[in-house]
């Protein structure tokens, strides 16, 4: 079965024409993305000194 690949959703086109009308809107979802999401590189040798360095309760 083949698709055409011309073809674009009434949604996607609505998405798409927002997104270029309101650009303040993707910046916010990147914000808060890295907010959620990104975060720094865990070090391993640090994690280990802490985890061997709590008190068990």
């Amino acid at each position: 079965m083949m698709f055409d690949r011309k073809y674009v959703s009434e949604y996607t086109q609505f998405m798409n024409q927002f997104l270029q009308e309101n650009p303040e809107v993707a910046k916010g979802q990147l914000e808060g993305r890295a907010l959620l999401w990104d975060k720094a590189p865990i070090d391993l040798d640090e994690r280990k000194r802490n985890d061997e360095s709590r008190v068990n309760k």
